[in-house]
């Protein structure tokens, strides 16, 4: 098995709003497009946005949804440690936690058009709970086991027809799992295979067993069996994910105890791989630093790569995006230190600094203000910043025939452009070409550009007031007038458009 590296997601991997820090959220693969994020907990605060990541053009959108409940609300409660599965282009939600009510509540968002529905469901219905875990089976059924309802733990195995909506709960004989919850299950071949999880009484497992039984072609006895397999085993643990790619499932974080009380927890940044092909469990070799250790994140298969995004260590909750790629893959050797590709040398970055040090000194004694510009960050040449490039050729393929001539095409369309004809993709190079106009036509040059900045700064609707923003996932939607209107002026005063 391939070495693999854990690679810092960088804000050049995507354009678009990334999904604020949280835990106790799912993500679900819905084709090989996207991943489809939903609520979680941050600050005791409980969440019911839909963030979603668009693989083909590595883009963060929040779609708007419609589509009500018996509330009347559109979607699902706020919740956190409920179960999300995708069968075709629909995500199924049921249950999970909001403050101290476990929910019974059960949801489908057609991810086609963005709407939300409530399902009213038949036959033998699951009562409330959180931490369970939930697989599809084949193209129109989920199965879902265990969990806790608020008073004792769950090994209960509950199946639902999606084309129907009857739950019927599967009649087990022989052996069964201890209840748990916080455990993880994944479909693999025809069996549903379920690993660790809390106990009854607060001990934490790192049993694996698997179910026969859900395929109905197969006309076998629903059934138990405890498997115990070679290789490096992970240590026991629950609030784990174990995500499928290829012949791997890929078995990260989680946490363990030396008892009950939470300051005991020891959490863990570690991948074990279950190889579908040997059969046996074999301890990840990565070659990198990984990020810090977790649970109730989510990781999603993205081709040969994992996304590993949120999730909690006992004090912190955790907004971060990692990719865990093969050694092979391109970014596994991308620098960590920068975003562009060509580093300027260092006395030009020194001369440069010092330049517009100068000048925002000046500014900011004038205006008796402080820390209002950034001096510390890096504007890269247009040449150099690979996402404008990239969204200059998209517009101007047909007119230009340089990447220089492309760029002028680009801001051309931006000077035409309203508001509301700005796409989510634009968003992040405007504003980091508005940043450049600052530092190279105004901050860069100082002397009567600097007067510009003071009657800008002074005047009514101050210019630059975007200046400081590191990432278009800090902008708000009503910004974007603000911006385009200041991004046009700054193009007009500079001649360049």
């Amino acid at each position: 098995m391939k070495t693999h590296c854990w690679v810092r997601a960088s804000d050049s991997d995507f354009t678009g709003p990334l999904p604020q820090p949280r835990s106790g959220h799912t993500a679900v693969n819905i084709g090989k497009s996207k991943i489809i994020f939903f609520g979680g907990l941050v600050d005791k605060k409980f969440l019911n946005d839909v963030t979603v990541y668009d693989i083909d053009n590595d883009l963060w959108f929040q779609p708007e949804c419609t589509g009500s409940g018996s509330d009347g609300n559109v979607g699902p409660s706020p919740r956190a440690f409920h179960i999300a599965i995708s069968i075709d282009c629909h995500m199924f939600i049921f249950g999970g936690r909001s403050g101290a009510k476990r929910l019974c509540d059960f949801w489908v968002l057609d991810t086609n058009i963005w709407q939300w529905s409530e399902l009213t469901t038949f036959g033998d219905l699951p009562s409330s709970r959180d931490f369970a875990a939930a697989s599809a089976v084949g193209n129109s059924k989920i199965v879902m086991f265990g969990g806790w309802d608020g008073k004792k733990w769950l090994s209960d195995v509950y199946v639902l027809d999606t084309i129907s909506l009857e739950w019927m709960e599967l009649s087990i004989s022989g052996a069964i799992p201890p209840p748990r919850c916080g455990h993880s299950v994944t479909m693999i071949e025809k069996r549903l295979l379920i690993y660790g999880g809390r106990g009854g009484g607060g001990p934490i497992m790192g049993d694996l067993w698997a179910l026969k039984g859900l395929i109905k072609e197969e006309n076998e006895p629903p059934g138990w069996t405890q498997l115990k397999l070679p290789g490096q085993a992970p240590s026991h643990r629950c609030g784990h994910t174990m995500a499928s790619g290829g012949s791997y499932l890929m078995l990260f974080g989680g946490h363990g105890t030396g008892g009950w009380l939470s300051r005991y927890d020891t959490y863990y940044n570690d991948c074990v791989v279950l190889d579908r092909v040997s059969v046996q469990w074999k301890h990840l070799s990565t070659s990198d630093e990984p990020p810090a250790a977790r649970a109730y994140h989510s990781m999603n298969s993205v081709g040969s790569r994992y996304l590993l995004f949120g999730g909690f260590d006992g004090k912190s909750t955790y907004g971060d995006l990692w990719w865990l790629v093969p050694e092979d893959d391109p970014i596994a050797k991308r620098p960590g230190v920068s975003s562009s590709d060509v580093v300027p040398e260092r006395d030009t970055i020194m001369e440069e600094k010092e330049r517009e040090g100068d000048a925002i000194t000046e500014l900011q004694k004038r205006l008796e203000i402080s820390g209002l510009l950034s001096n510390s960050m890096y504007i890269v040449d247009e040449m150099e910043d690979k996402e404008l490039i990239h969204q200059a050729l998209r517009v101007g393929s047909k007119e230009a025939v340089s990447n220089m001539q492309a760029v002028q095409v680009l801001r051309d369309h931006w000077m035409r452009s309203g508001p509301e004809s700005i796409t989510l993709k634009e968003i992040s190079p405007l504003l980091h070409d508005y940043q450049r106009l600052i530092t190279h036509h105004h901050i860069g040059k100082a002397g009567s550009n600097l007067k510009l900045m003071l009657l800008g700064f002074a005047g009514k609707g101050a210019l630059f007031r975007f200046y400081h923003i590191k990432t278009a996932s800090q902008l708000r939607l009503n910004d974007i007038p603000n911006l385009l209107a200041e991004y046009k002026e700054l193009l007009s005063s500079t001649n360049i458009s």
